[in-house]
């Protein structure tokens, strides 16, 4: 395995290029905020682990495929370069990709599978993590290992640069890229949490009471914002998170990570979220809350004498401040069919990265009514839906490197994120089961490494599952694993609570 896989730098300097095999009339700018993620305390890289049914043909097929899907996408076949007649300034440009550099099938040891192929993939990513892509290629590549696992058959590992977009669009290009099992000619469907700003009830009010509604819902939205714009400049100055158990040292995005998942009932999530009339992420989000509050009471409570009574025992601090940073990607959206027609038609798809943050507070504490876990979860969410903070931070945050340039800006954006504990997403996935070039799915785990946190918590579903994926620095949270359990049970928990009350219709 080491021989696939370079040693981690700690600094990445942008090539210089003058290859005539770069297509020099195409390029165009990086971004700021692409530009960002190529700074020392920002070399962010996606990783999306796929669990497939069958064993991956390793021959030509992958090949032929990703020639005519994902290199079509400028980001997958460009190199970004410096422009040194312009000062430095980084561009996109195309470029002839060869495959061969980019699809790796390590050489396994049979041996090595004995004890455990779950562990053995899970070290394969965590040595992975102690790596950064080469910037003298487009900044991808694409590991196929034929190891049957307790779930798959066989598990595939794109890693990306977080340079080429943000993560919700970069599984939205993978999934452009599959399609229905069912049938094979069209793209998988997805279906998000669509709800409004404002209540659809307050729109058929009429007359005066109309108007006070509207005036009343602009106050809330201006007064929530100017609140939240408020915690975010104090976050960056010096508003600091608990220091608890699960929160990073300096210098934890250098550190490997371990990635563990675990794959559960998305029906047991959408029971509860029918019977209190919730979304699948407010649901997600409860259950985030209840399983570190369990997890922080036992790692709080270690080191004393009968650990079975401390764990049932309230060990927290009280008023624990304990925020998740939310990187949302501001530009409008782009359907998976609108990515699969610029792939096959070659027509245009804006993508990449326009990122504004949003702080998240997790409530961390034993509640006697686990049900009291999604009701503050969901009042936190409807809470930040009335607000404009994240494109007020991404103003900030662009204000800032005009004024102060790309390595300040980094700074900022730094401390902002190291101020804070975690990083939360849900991701809706396909409602059908779908196919990665002829092989079936079992699972998608999407996560991430060279970020500043010590704790990422992705959730994703796909059909009748919810995966939730840790990536965690091991000297801060060295048993994930029991994280997951916690996790596992709180779900458990509370939709029990929800049939015992009589909630649901089944």
């Amino acid at each position: 395995m080491k021989s696939i896989i370079r040693q981690r730098k700690q600094s990445l300097k942008p090539i210089e290029t003058k290859d005539k095999s770069i297509e020099a009339s195409e390029e165009e700018p990086l971004s700021p905020s692409s530009r960002l993620f190529h700074e020392p305390n920002f070399n962010v890289h996606v990783l999306a682990i796929l669990g497939m049914k069958t064993r991956i043909s390793t021959e030509q097929a992958p090949r032929e495929h990703l020639a005519n899907t994902l290199l079509k996408h400028p980001r997958f076949s460009s190199l970004q370069v410096v422009d040194e007649e312009k000062g430095g300034e980084m561009k996109w440009v195309r470029t002839k990709v060869d495959l061969d550099q980019h699809i790796i099938v390590p050489q396994i040891d049979e041996q090595n599978l004995k004890e455990s192929p779950d562990k053995f993939v899970e070290n394969y990513i965590h040595n992975l993590s102690k790596t950064t892509l080469d910037k003298s290629k487009p900044m991808w590549d694409l590991h196929l290992l034929n190891i049957k696992t307790s779930d798959a058959e066989a598990v595939a590992i794109f890693r990306i640069h977080h340079s080429l977009g943000d993560g919700t669009s970069l599984i939205s290009l993978l999934l452009a890229c599959t399609r229905q099992t069912a049938d094979p000619n069209k793209v998988p469907s997805i279906h998000g949490n669509k709800k409004s700003l404002i209540d659809s009830s307050e729109h058929s009010n009429k007359g005066l009471r109309r108007y006070v509604t509207k005036i009343w819902s602009f106050m809330k939205l201006f007064w929530n914002t100017i609140v939240d714009v408020l915690m975010f400049m104090s976050t960056t100055m010096f508003l600091k998170d608990t220091n608890t158990p699960i929160k990073g040292k300096p210098g934890s995005e250098s550190n490997p990570r371990r990635f563990v998942y675990r794959t559960i009932s998305l029906d047991d999530i959408k029971l509860v979220k029918n019977a209190l009339n919730m979304t699948v992420t407010d649901v997600a989000l409860g259950v985030t809350q209840a399983g570190l509050s369990i997890y922080l009471n036992r790692r709080y409570g270690e080191g004393k004498k009968d650990r079975g009574a401390t764990e049932k025992n309230n060990n927290l601090p009280k008023n624990i401040r304990l925020r998740s940073t939310i990187l949302m990607n501001l530009r409008p959206a782009v359907g998976i069919q609108a990515l699969t027609d610029m792939m096959e038609k070659d027509t245009e798809a804006k993508s990449g990265n326009w990122i504004g943050f949003v702080l998240f507070p997790l409530k961390v504490a034993l509640r006697d009514d686990p049900l009291d876990y999604i009701r503050e979860a969901k009042a936190t969410i409807d809470r930040k839906k009335n607000s404009l903070e994240a494109y007020y931070t991404y103003s900030i945050s662009e204000l800032a490197l005009k004024i102060f340039g790309i390595k300040t800006s980094s700074s900022i954006s730094h401390r902002t994120i190291t101020n804070t504990t975690m990083c939360f997403s849900c991701l809706p996935g396909p409602e059908e089961e779908i196919c990665f070039y002829g092989h079936a799915l079992a699972y998608i785990a999407p996560g991430s490494y060279g970020q500043p946190h010590a704790l990422m918590i992705n959730c994703q579903s796909y059909v009748n599952k919810m995966t939730f994926v840790l990536s965690v620095d091991e000297s801060v949270i060295p048993d994930p694993h029991q994280l997951l359990d916690d996790l596992e049970q709180s779900l458990k928990l509370i939709k029990e609570a929800v049939v015992e009350r009589g909630l649901c219709h089944e």
